[in-house]
């Protein structure tokens, strides 16, 4: 495999479900810089990282990011992508971007089920 490229398997172990896809759509559309890719800059996307920290051990983050990085998998979403960086794969590997929109509160969330314990709010999660 040529790692000067992002792997861009649809088959990362990693899905984005229906309602994320639509919900990231609506958001790159709406970024000022959502010309970019007209002029080559880049499809822009949402990073999802998973951090050392949180209250359970492990922590997810989520960025928009138009740049994908040689170690990325590159999920396609649509018109949109989404970037996971490799060590961050592993930790999400059948675990699916979801999201959610209720009465208490709109939210992007990983459905993971590696996940042994998470925290109230779904950012957290630990794994045995």
């Amino acid at each position: 495999m040529d790692m000067t490229h992002p792997d861009s398997r649809p088959d990362a172990g990693f899905r984005v479900s229906p309602q994320a896809v639509a919900r990231l759509e609506e958001i790159v559309a709406a970024q000022p810089a959502a010309g970019a890719v007209e002029q080559g800059t880049g499809t822009p996307g949402l990073r999802v990282s998973v951090l050392a920290g949180g209250c359970n051990g492990f922590q997810y983050q989520f960025a928009l990011d138009d740049a994908a990085r040689a170690d990325d998998t590159v999920i396609p979403a649509g018109r949109t992508r989404v970037l996971v960086d490799s060590a961050s794969l592993d930790l999400l590997a059948g675990a699916e971007l979801h999201f959610t929109d209720a009465l208490m509160g709109a939210h992007f969330t990983v459905r993971n089920p590696n996940a042994t314990s998470s925290c109230g709010c779904g950012t957290s999660f630990s794994i045995d």
